[in-house]
């Protein structure tokens, strides 16, 4: 598949969250766990699938006798802007606003999006490794199935923080570019850290007593930090984005991508508090664990007011017909964060009114998953589209084609023509 790019992972981190969900809820049905660990086994399978997909079609492919038509096609296709060239009509012609010599192309732009969802490999990592921990011990014993965690934090962990950091520095780093408005998938590459401090904390109970146990603590904390502060950076500008220009109609499913550091971050920190009872003094433990509820309660309600909007703006979107593309999984992990904050309140709390919440979250998380993963199927099945992350779309305030939004550049087809040349 030529666009099989790094958010087909999304599909991974949507059956995991269901698995890990249902693991931990507060009130447990005696077909609940079968139904788990069948789920966390889907997962891992279609993890191991779509890893073994994607490394595939990044394979590098040799174009010895190429012309040079070809060549430019292939550039073009991988996205990579083209400079202008100086002291010619073409190159003064495609220099975006700013000068610096790059072409502001349609591919670039496509790059660019995509770029945002390299976040998403380490979360499905990180995600079939907690659910190991959780429900893969049924079929791999308790010593395989925390081998197959450790392993997979880790890599996750690494994975993450390289995201965090390179695909923000991408977009800080462009020369020659001119502002983008800000898009939910932009929080993408620094929720990573948030799943690591969440999916650590099950690790911290399992290490040495002393050390070994209070620095993974204090390590999941700095991811923490790391994720949350991020967020309140680029969640402002989300919603202003918002107010101003409303997204296109195929990017909506992305809205629900808000909820992803939002439930995650409540789940952290009250996993966390759990965590430190193996790890610092009592004194201590107390206090994180009353951080989790001083800090989970308010956010959890922001996540609940923005679910509320999204779900709206979602309906309206959907009566004017949204088509499928691989972004409708957006309706399935980050719901499933919010299941998991939930059900650490109703744990810390005793609060029935938080376990029936996270109930009902978890039926719209199930009931959203099998109508994603269904659509999905059958489109792999049919040819249907499957389409890329940023699939092109209509602006709903210009009626031209658009990205994420954005109405095209008039003169794209221009530029396109040129690439090719």
């Amino acid at each position: 598949m030529r666009n099989f790019g790094p958010n087909w992972f999304a599909s991974v981190m949507g059956t995991g969250i269901v698995a890990t969900s249902a693991a931990t809820l507060p009130y447990a049905a005696p077909a609940l766990r079968p139904f788990a660990v069948g789920v966390w086994l889907l997962a891992a399978l279609t993890l191991a699938a779509v890893t073994a997909a994607f490394l595939t079609t990044r394979r590098p492919r040799p174009d010895h006798g190429a012309t040079t038509t070809g060549r430019n096609e292939a550039r073009f296709d991988r996205a990579i802007p083209i400079p202008g060239r100086s002291g010619t009509s073409r190159g003064r012609a495609d220099r975006a606003p700013g000068g610096a010599g790059h072409r502001r192309t349609p591919g670039a732009e496509a790059d660019h999006a995509t770029a945002q969802f390299y976040g998403a490999p380490p979360m499905a990592l990180l995600t079939v490794g907690a659910g190991a921990l959780l429900l893969g011990r049924d079929l791999l014993g308790t010593d395989l199935a925390l081998t197959v965690d450790a392993v997979l934090w880790t890599l996750g962990t690494l994975l993450g923080l390289v995201s965090a950091v390179a695909v923000p520095y991408r977009m800080m780093s462009r020369p020659g570019q001119s502002p983008e408005p800000a898009s939910p998938t932009w929080l993408l590459p620094v929720v990573a850290p948030m799943v690591s401090a969440s999916t650590g904390a099950l690790l911290v109970p399992h290490l040495p007593a002393g050390q070994p146990r209070l620095d993974l603590l204090l390590a999941c904390y700095a991811l923490f930090g790391v994720s949350l502060l991020a967020t309140l950076v680029i969640l402002p500008q989300v919603w202003a984005r918002l107010v101003r220009q409303p997204l296109a109609v195929a990017a909506v499913p992305t809205l629900w991508i808000v909820l992803g550091p939002l439930g995650q971050s409540v789940t952290a920190v009250n996993l966390l508090g759990d965590a430190a009872r193996t790890a610092v003094d009592g004194p201590t433990a107390g206090a994180l664990q009353m951080f989790g509820l001083v800090y989970g309660v308010p956010v959890l309600g922001f996540a609940l007011l923005w679910i509320a909007v999204a779900g709206l703006l979602t309906a309206r979107a959907a009566r004017g017909g949204l088509p499928f593309t691989m972004t409708w999984w957006s309706f399935t992990f980050p719901v499933g964060t919010c299941v998991t904050a939930a059900t650490g309140l109703a744990h810390r709390t005793g609060s029935q009114a938080f376990a029936v919440l996270a109930v009902a979250l978890f039926a719209v998380l199930v009931t959203a998953w099998a109508t994603v993963a269904t659509r999905t199927v059958h489109s792999l099945v049919t040819g249907g589209p499957v389409a890329a992350p940023h699939p092109a779309a209509t602006s709903a305030t210009t009626g031209r084609p658009s990205v994420d939004g954005e109405s095209a550049h008039p003169d794209a087809d221009a530029r396109l023509a040129l690439a090719r040349r």
